[in-house]
This record gives C-alpha cells, structure tokens and sequence, in this order.
C-alpha cells in the first residue's frame, strides 16, 4: 500500500493563498503567481518534483482549491452552474480527485479524471482515496486548510513543502491552529526558485 503525502508551495512566512480568495483573485488578495512560477517558468529545473506531485494514485482537495463557490453548488445555466473547477477542461490529475465539501455534489468526469464531492471529512476522503490508489500514494493536493485538516487528523505520511523566497503577511497559513508535530527531514534540494523540503511525519 502506498503512503499519504501532501505537497503545497508556501512563502518564506508560511502562507499558502493570501486572504479573500475569488474568482478574480484566485491566490487571494496581493497575490500572484510567483508561488507557482516554478512549476511552470523553471518547470525542467524541477521536473523531480513535479513528476512527485502528479504521480499520485488519488488526490484530496479542499473546496477552495477546486473552484471559488462557498456555498450551495449552483444549478447548470447558473452562474458557475456549469463551473468544472480552476483546472479547465483537461486537469493535471490523472487519478481520482475526492473534494471535500459541505454540499452534495454528483461526480464531475473530465479529461483523465473524476472529480467526486465527499461531504463527511477528511478521513472518508482519504479512506476512499486510498481504496481507488491501490498501491500508489494518496495525495493531499491542498489548500492550506485541507493539509491543516489532514495534519491534525493524523493522515500524512509524508510532508513536501516548496519554500518560495517570498512574504506575503497575510492570508492561509500551513500548520495554523495544527497540534505539536514531530517531523524528520528525509530529503531537501535548493534552487534561486523554491527551497523543496521534503519531512517524514513521525506518528
């Protein structure tokens, strides 16, 4: 059985997304791109990282992270009613994608995946990633307060964050309101772009 790892990009201050995240504002407020620019513009210089995050048998995601409705999903030829997430119509998960939730949703099939909406937390989530995953890894895919969730539920394994050289003040903070964890430091690699480090999380 593989493990349940959790990959998310942070500035120098611990922020994940900065605060009032939208549909204009996707990485909230006083945000952009350059939490990811690694991913994309200096995607050959980490292409070990990369291949690590996509590798996954499943994902779980928080709401946030898959599109900027906070309520009751809207009905189709609402506005969003048709809405298939930030990802487009051709996602960079190639596995099962489980959403955390606090409405019911149907699966949403795209291109290589299913996104399914689990309205009972985030150990079902896992639960029902890990069934789909077989022998490969679980990924938690993030937002910070999903990777929260999962810290303090007990879940993740393995802890990779890309440290960007950056601050952002305000906003969602990895490890907010987490519980004392004991983590070793199994791997780390350093470039201009990001800092990837890579914790065991000891149970």
């Amino acid at each position: 059985m593989g493990i349940v790892t959790a990959d998310i990009g942070i500035s120098l201050d611990g922020f994940a997304a900065g605060p009032n995240q939208s549909l204009e504002q996707p990485m909230g407020e006083g945000v952009d791109g350059r939490l990811h620019t690694w991913m994309f513009e200096y995607a050959d210089a980490h292409t070990e990282e990369i291949d690590a995050i996509t590798a996954a048998g499943a994902y779980v995601m928080g709401r946030n992270m898959f599109g900027p409705v906070r309520h009751e999903w809207p009905a189709p030829g609402e506005p969003l009613g048709d809405w298939a997430g930030w990802w487009g119509d051709e996602p960079p998960y190639h596995a099962p994608v489980f959403v955390l939730t606090h409405y019911e949703r149907e699966p949403l099939e795209l291109t290589g995946t299913t996104f399914i909406f689990v309205t009972d937390g985030i150990h079902s989530a896992v639960d029902q990633a890990r069934a789909l995953a077989g022998d490969a890894d679980v990924s938690i895919a993030g937002g910070a307060e999903t990777l929260n969730q999962a810290l303090w539920a007990g879940v993740v394994d393995e802890l990779r964050l890309h440290i960007v050289p950056i601050t952002l003040g305000a906003g969602e903070r990895v490890f907010d309101r987490v519980p004392s964890l004991d983590m070793q430091l199994v791997r780390e690699r350093v470039t201009p772009e990001v800092a990837h480090l890579t914790y065991r999380v000891l149970h």
